[in-house]
């Protein structure tokens, strides 16, 4: 059974607009699952306790668990209730997303990326071609060129191209088939970083320019073919990044004490 579901004070439906509650009851649901992980297979609540534990009607909740058995999340099993689908890679992949999203979950998206990124920078240190050093290096250029405009988007494009390209320099296809179906959360967890290390303009050119730093590091260890230089480049630029996160959910906490 997944975790005891935080309890809100019940709302009067319509005042919301049904819209707009059905929206939040399918983001609660997708929290919950999030939460819930990786366990095999955890099973959610009956229809009548997530309206009462959400504040609304069961035709709403039943609205929301069928959007979400639709995007294979879960699946309805006769007589045995609602689960959480661990079968399909896609449902498999969602759920990943869903869980990096959820703040808790952060750590364990760090130390995975400091596994994966790690090896790979090692690997390519040892592997990449004259081609795919250039390839680095262009992209590296465009992380400055974006840095010194302040564009922040197209740093963050480049930045997850720059670690999609490392990846495939390690030239072992597991690595690159794992990275690739992993992307879309991988690649968020990248561009939240570089999109919520925000404030002052000095700060944030700060930042872009220590992380410019770090991409620079890795990828001078790999054209110099230095494996363990390149791991531990690539493990300084993870942990700075999971320094900025919890200082960017601490500055969130002393703003808004009650979104804790």
């Amino acid at each position: 059974m997944v975790g005891p579901l935080m309890h809100h004070t019940p709302a009067v439906e319509h005042a919301a607009g049904r819209r707009e509650t059905l929206a939040r009851v399918t983001r609660q649901l997708e929290t919950t699952i999030g939460e819930a992980g990786l366990r095999n297979p955890p099973r959610l609540p009956s229809e009548r306790e997530l309206a009462t534990t959400f504040g609304v009607s069961r035709s709403t909740v039943r609205e929301a668990i069928q959007r979400l058995i639709a995007k294979g999340l879960l699946e309805a099993r006769q007589g045995r209730g609602l689960f959480v689908r661990g079968a399909s890679p896609t449902a498999a992949l969602e759920e990943l997303a869903l869980f990096a999203e959820n703040p808790a979950a952060r750590s364990d998206t760090l130390e995975f990326r400091l596994v994966v990124e790690c090896a790979a920078a090692r690997l390519a240190a040892e592997r990449a071609s004259d081609c795919e050093l250039q390839e680095m290096d262009a992209l590296l250029q465009r992380m400055s060129d974006a840095v010194r405009a302040g564009d922040v988007k197209a740093e963050a494009l480049a930045d997850t191209q720059f670690h999609a390209a490392l990846v495939r320099a390690s030239h072992n296809r597991m690595l690159g088939w794992f990275y690739t179906d992993a992307a879309s959360m991988l690649n968020g967890h990248i561009v939240k970083n570089t999109l919520e290390a925000s404030g002052i303009d000095t700060a944030l050119h700060r930042l872009a320019s220590a992380r410019l730093a770090q991409h620079r590091a890795i990828c001078d260890a790999v054209r110099a073919r230095r494996p363990d230089a390149a791991s531990e480049a690539m493990r300084a630029h993870i942990e700075f990044v999971g320094r900025q996160f919890e200082h960017d959910a601490d500055a969130a906490a002393a703003a808004d004490p009650d979104a804790m």
